[in-house]
C-alpha cells in the first residue's frame, strides 16, 4: 500500500484533516475523476497557473507536472484545519520554503524490492514508467534526512498510528516543527 492508502486510512481516524487535491499534466487513470483525485490540466494551463503564481508548489515527477494550487490550501487553513499535502519530496521541500513551520513527514517503502512490488501489482504503469519511478525513488531517499519525520510503511496500521500521532501532538503544541520531531 502507498502513500494515497496511507492518507485514505488516516483520515478516516482524523476525520476533519484536510487533503488538497493536486494538479496534474498527466492523462488520468481509469477511475479518476477531475477534481476529485486530480485536477487534470494541460501543459497551457498549467504554465499560466504558474506564472499567475497560483501554486503553492510544484514539480516535475516523473515526467509530468504536479503541483498543489495556493486555493486548496489557503481555503482549508481557513477553515482551522490542518492540512496533508500528498506530494512527492521535491514538493515537500518547496513547502518548506514557503512555510518553514510545515511538518515534512518522509513516508518510505520497506525496500526498493517492494517498492518495486507494489508499482508492478497496480498495473497503472509501463516498463519504462516502473523503471523511472524507482531511480526517483532512489534519489528521493537521499532526501529523507531534510524532512522532520519518516515513517516506514511497512506495517499500514502502525504508519497510520504515527502519522496521526504527528498530526495529533502537531495540533496540540500549536505547530512548532520541533516539537513534532523524532
Amino acid at each position: 500500500m502507498g502513500k494515497g492508502t496511507l492518507v485514505s486510512l488516516l483520515r478516516e481516524r482524523v476525520p476533519g484533516l484536510g487533503l488538497t487535491v493536486s494538479a496534474t499534466t498527466r492523462e488520468p487513470r481509469p477511475g479518476e475523476k477531475n477534481g476529485v483525485s486530480y485536477y487534470f490540466l494541460d501543459d497551457g494551463e498549467f504554465d499560466r497557473r504558474v506564472e499567475a503564481g497560483e501554486f503553492l508548489e510544484w514539480a516535475w515527477v516523473h515526467g509530468h507536472r504536479y503541483g498543489t494550487l495556493r486555493s486548496e490550501a489557503e481555503r482549508l487553513l481557513a477553515d482551522g484545519r490542518s492540512v496533508v499535502l500528498e506530494i512527492d519530496v521535491q514538493g515537500g521541500l518547496n513547502v518548506r520554503r514557503v512555510h518553514p513551520d510545515a511538518v515534512l513527514v518522509f513516508i518510505e517503502p520497506p525496500s526498493a524490492e517492494e517498492l518495486e512490488r507494489r508499482l508492478r501489482g497496480r498495473g497503472t504503469e509501463d516498463e519504462g514508467s516502473v523503471r523511472r519511478r524507482l531511480a526517483n525513488a532512489r534519489a528521493e531517499m537521499d532526501c529523507a534526512p531534510s524532512y522532520d519525520v519518516r515513517i516506514v510503511n511497512d506495517d499500514l496500521d502502525r504508519a497510520v498510528s504515527e502519522l496521526a500521532h504527528v498530526i495529533d501532538t502537531y495540533e496540540t503544541t500549536g505547530g512548532p516543527t520541533k516539537d513534532v520531531c523524532h
